[in-house]
């Protein structure tokens, strides 16, 4: 069963604990969605529970803010049916997210690498050693997230 149209009206971006990718994702898309000027529900969650109510990580803050997009008000939360049953487009960030998705019933998650990036996983930059690499996994998400906006929501 397949949400996806021009009436795309709702997208989720799905990560593991929701506090360093899918809150860039979620930052990311909603500027494009303004600048846009589409009328596009945004929000992001994670498979996991360990983060629940937690601001975004230091440094996903960081690499946001150096972008012009504030994302420290954002709380992580976990992903629910729901959501799941809600949102049109529900994202991935890697290939563990869109296993733990299909599990919870969403068969037509769809992995954020795909646009853009030759289905790469979004690497999890929460085991990286300080700020190094988050350009990278804010570069790949921005360039995604717009990919994707473009070819599900602008036709």
């Amino acid at each position: 069963m397949s949400h996806e149209n021009s009436s795309t009206k709702s997208i989720i971006f799905v990560c593991l604990g929701n506090i360093c990718r899918s809150p860039i994702a979620e930052g990311v898309a909603k500027r494009y969605v303004k600048a846009k000027n589409l009328d596009i529900r945004i929000d992001s969650a994670g498979t996991g529970d360990w983060h629940i109510a937690e601001a975004p990580c230091e440094n996903s803050i960081k690499v946001a803010n150096q972008h012009g997009i504030n994302i420290a008000e954002q709380r992580a939360r976990q992903v629910t049916q729901h959501d799941l049953e809600k949102f049109d487009i529900v994202v991935g960030l890697d290939s563990k997210n869109i296993t733990s998705l299909k599990q919870l019933g969403r068969s037509d998650a769809i992995l954020l690498g795909d646009f853009g990036y030759e289905g790469e996983d979004v690497p999890d930059p929460y085991f990286f050693d300080g700020f190094e690499g988050f350009d990278k996994v804010y570069e790949m998400i921005d360039i995604c997230v717009r990919n994707l906006i473009d070819e599900k929501c602008m036709h």
